[in-house]
């Protein structure tokens, strides 16, 4: 342990998940450094989720999207300036690993640390941090961005660690109505990519099959419809309020249990404790850390991390029966 540092940053901007994923070490750090500062860097998007979080001392926003997008050199110059007026850093982290983020990194200043050349998919990130940690790219997610912190501030974050932690997040209880003593299921309809999701008919079958109350949760409008076609479609669905970023941590929360696909919303369940089930097609178990209370269901196809091919639908030949069966077995405690 270094004792000299009392100051330290992270840098996380996106996505959801991955910040999720990311934030759990807030309570390791804290626990060998009680008194050190941590200032996380994220995308403006997902300031509020990390704002009032009690281990968090200072939370600085960036807008990378829009700069891309406007190419405004005035909001570029701006945007650098905000940075580099950050420091003095006993420590900077980015546990994001690619180009864009070890930028941000080295812009804050030079103490930097991060993942090395061969553990990274932009191994070119690697030149801005004066040290780095090295870990396989296709390790588990959770344990590689608990690797990279703990090893930058030498201290261990072990399995034992991350199965008995406390909730990611603080969070309030979300009094959701309960119907005829049923258990209440979120549902994530939601992706990034299409092949991502789980069709909204078999979705629809399965709060049906659940018999419980299932909560469909959205994001957007056309998350919206989908979620209003198996609400009228299942006697058993009902339709999740608009949500902000906050307030979703507290509906998710307060469930019984999550069933979702690999997308931030579903990883938000592993994040306050709640048991979950994600389905997995293009992608694998890599991206969450599954223990008896979270667990995955594949698809038959075999994936490659290395190389993910986005037009691979096959999440949808994970059948209806298997899912029933492990979210009871959730829900009855076994």
């Amino acid at each position: 342990m270094n004792k000299d540092i009392k100051r330290i940053a992270i840098v996380r901007l996106s996505a959801l998940g991955d910040i999720v994923n990311s934030a759990v070490v807030l309570q390791f750090i804290h626990r060998e450094y009680p008194h050190v500062k941590i200032e996380w860097i994220t995308e403006e998007v997902f300031a509020p989720l990390l704002s009032n979080h009690p281990l968090i001392h200072s939370v600085h926003s960036v807008n990378l999207k829009k700069l891309k997008k406007e190419r405004s050199f005035s909001a570029l110059s701006k945007t650098v300036s905000h940075l580099k007026s950050l420091g003095p850093f006993d420590l900077i982290i980015d546990m994001q690993g690619l180009i864009k983020s070890s930028i941000v990194a080295r812009l804050i200043g030079k103490n930097t640390h991060g993942f090395d050349k061969n553990s990274t998919r932009e191994g070119l990130a690697s030149l801005l941090y004066r040290t780095s940690s090295s870990i396989a790219y296709d390790e588990n997610i959770v344990k590689r961005n608990s690797f990279v912190v703990a090893d930058a501030l030498g201290f261990t974050i072990t399995d034992s660690m991350l199965l008995t932690k406390e909730k990611v997040f603080p969070s309030t209880e979300y009094k959701h109505t309960k119907k005829d003593k049923m258990s209440n299921i979120a549902i994530v309809i939601g992706a990034s990519w299409e092949s991502k999701k789980y069709p909204k008919e078999k979705i629809a079958f399965l709060t049906n099959e659940l018999k419980q109350n299932s909560l469909i949760i959205w994001g957007n409008e056309d998350e919206k419809k989908d979620a209003e076609w198996i609400c009228e479609n299942s006697e058993f669905a009902t339709l999740a309020p608009k949500l902000s970023l906050v307030e979703l941590v507290s509906y998710i929360g307060s469930c019984d249990l999550l069933i979702g696909n690999d997308t931030g919303p579903t990883h938000m369940a592993w994040g306050q404790n709640i048991p979950s089930i994600t389905l997995f097609g293009p992608t694998n178990e890599r991206m969450i850390y599954e223990n008896p209370k979270n667990i995955a269901i594949h698809s038959p196809s075999d994936v490659n991390i290395f190389k993910i091919n986005k037009n691979d639908f096959s999440i949808s030949e994970i059948e209806v029966k298997e899912i029933t069966k492990k979210a009871m077995e959730l829900l009855n405690g076994i």
